[in-house]
């Protein structure tokens, strides 16, 4: 089949879908498919102090990290707002950050800002490595994954050609909305703190030392109520074309949120994931654009 292509985007040139979407979404949820990621940076960090140094930077624990182990992380500002959101894997001698495009640069330039006098290093390896989304079972972040060397990439996309077949993004966002799990950047805002997230005990670890933000995260959970929550929305099907993230999220004609990525999921319909305020009812039925949308909770309004 023809690949068809993201034309804008976070995933901007990568494979959106091959034709049959439903088929390929069937074929990720039994764990016999697998994606190209390559769009996608890659930081590298190097030196002996790389994994306690990047403990401290983001909200993840990694003191007692494995060699292999795929972690999610982020690092906040000192408000506690998502600044970065990514994911890593350690090879023993190197640490790699996997994060969109749009904000390797930034994060390079931070990282390299926070080495003072520690024996590490950073640097954009997208040009080394590849990812790619592994056949079987999805884990909780999206996985499995592989970090390839470019070098070697056509030759692993043969060996995973021989069991499973290829799908775009469309199956990846569809399984990514159906879980819960937002992007930053699509799902997310200027303001956006973990807590309203769904990310807790995930991308942040709570019991982990100081990190940049921990205040506003360690508060919040404790009063319980963050000011705003994720939902999945299950839109009306009957809507031909489906409004783009950031599209005012509406109850009873007021502005309760905004919508972020929305997919086709082969057995769920049209769903999408959606921040509101926490007042809003978690019975309520809201409107995008005029279309209908009940409300899955993902993050409750409180403890």
């Amino acid at each position: 089949m023809t690949a068809v292509r993201v034309e804008d985007g976070p995933d901007k040139g990568a494979i959106w879908h091959f034709g049959e979407p439903a088929q390929e979404q069937r074929a990720l949820a039994e764990g016999k498919a697998w994606a190209d990621l390559s769009h996608l940076s890659i930081i590298a960090v190097t030196g002996d102090d790389r994994i306690k140094w990047l403990h401290d930077l983001t909200t993840q624990h990694l003191l007692n990290i494995r060699a292999g182990d795929w972690l999610p992380a982020m690092i906040l500002d000192h408000n506690g707002h998502v600044e970065y959101q990514f994911n890593l894997v350690d090879d023993g001698a190197t640490t790699f950050l996997v994060l969109d495009p749009s904000y390797a640069e930034g994060l390079l330039t931070y990282l390299l800002k926070m080495r003072f006098m520690l024996k590490v290093d950073a640097r954009d390896a997208s040009s080394e490595f590849s990812v790619l989304r592994a056949p079987g079972a999805a884990t909780e972040i999206g996985g499995p994954y592989a970090l390839v060397p470019r070098a070697e990439l056509d030759e692993m996309k043969k060996v995973f050609n021989e069991n499973a077949k290829e799908v775009g993004t469309w199956s990846l966002d569809a399984e990514r909305v159906a879980a819960g799990r937002p992007r930053h950047g699509v799902d997310t805002d200027h303001k956006s703190i973990p807590n309203e997230l769904g990310v807790l005990n995930k991308d942040v670890h709570m019991n982990k030392g100081c990190y940049r933000g921990q205040e506003t995260v360690a508060k919040v959970f404790n009063l319980g109520a963050p000011p705003r929550r994720l939902v999945m929305l299950h839109l009306d099907g009957t809507a031909v074309v489906f409004p783009a993230p950031g599209t005012p999220v509406e109850f009873n004609g007021v502005r309760v949120g905004f919508l972020g990525t929305v997919a086709r999921h082969h057995e769920l319909g049209p769903i999408a994931l959606a921040l509101v305020k926490r007042s809003t009812p978690t019975d309520a039925v809201l409107t995008v654009e005029g279309i209908t949308a009940a409300q899955e909770v993902i993050v409750k309004g409180t403890r």
